[in-house]
């Protein structure tokens, strides 16, 4: 996941919603979303190469949703999955606060990521690339997440705020009016990337917020919100190389009591 645009507690009626861009190489195999027969509470896609997950929710309400960080610095290969941060919280019982603090001393095991969990009564953000930052709560407010720290103003997450902002403002909610918030295929001026070091070929390229660069791209966009009274809507489109869609995944559920 590269660009994950979230609410969290902005409007009374809806206290999570989610427009978010996976972006992976398209020959990794991958499985849409559904509701995995091993934990059937949980509504995520399936990486198949290590068996977890970039995004998902459950029927209680929980959240998770992870990102890389992009640091040529730092890229060395690390013995744990990262997808597997998404999916044990999904699958387990912890509150977002223990689940956190149960990973933290392990957390340089995994490659550079920022997590996102959550519940129905709170949402939490824990990185292990931007120093000795430990976990940390979210106040109510509109955030954007995407290959570095949460809320660092690059061109494609400040555009993805505003949209979002946009559509929040009418308080209907769609699943094709919240995917325009992570949509947008232009590429940001070079003067703006260059405001926050990003200065090379590859730089510009991944500057999209919908990346259609060949053999990598954003293979899926996700929307999702839950309303105040305990209903999840859900949508997962699918994409090929060259941005086509392929596949949609749609899901609405009353969520069980956490």
């Amino acid at each position: 996941m590269c660009l994950v645009i979230f609410a969290h507690q902005y409007l009374p009626q809806y206290p999570l919603v989610v427009a978010a861009n996976r972006d992976e190489f398209h020959a990794r195999a991958t499985e849409p979303s559904h509701f995995w027969s091993a934990q059937p509470q949980v509504l995520a896609g399936r990486d198949l190469e290590q068996g977890g997950t970039w995004m998902g929710t459950t029927r209680t309400g929980r959240f998770a949703a992870i990102t890389n960080v992009r640091d040529p610095a730092r890229t060395a290969p690390a013995p744990r999955s990262r997808g597997a941060l998404t999916l044990n919280f999904l699958a387990g019982e912890a509150s977002p606060q223990a689940y956190l603090a149960e990973i933290e001393p392990q957390a340089d095991q995994y490659a550079l990521f920022n997590l996102v969990v959550g519940d129905q009564h709170s949402l939490w953000v824990f990185s292990n690339a931007h120093g000795n930052r430990g976990p940390e709560a979210l106040a109510p407010g509109l955030y954007g997440l995407s290959n570095a720290a949460l809320d660092t103003p690059w061109p494609k997450v400040k555009l993805g705020k505003s949209v979002l902002a946009r559509s929040l403002g009418d308080q209907t909610l769609s699943h094709a009016e919240l995917a325009m918030a992570v949509h947008d295929r232009g590429l940001a001026r070079p003067e703006e990337l260059a405001n926050h070091g990003l200065t090379g070929e590859m730089d510009q390229t991944l500057s999209a917020q919908f990346i259609t660069a060949g053999v990598y791209g954003t293979r899926s966009t996700t929307t999702m919100w839950l309303t105040r009274g305990g209903v999840a809507h859900w949508c997962e489109r699918s994409f090929d190389e060259v941005g086509r869609e392929t596949g949609c995944v749609e899901e609405c559920f009353r969520l069980d009591k956490a």
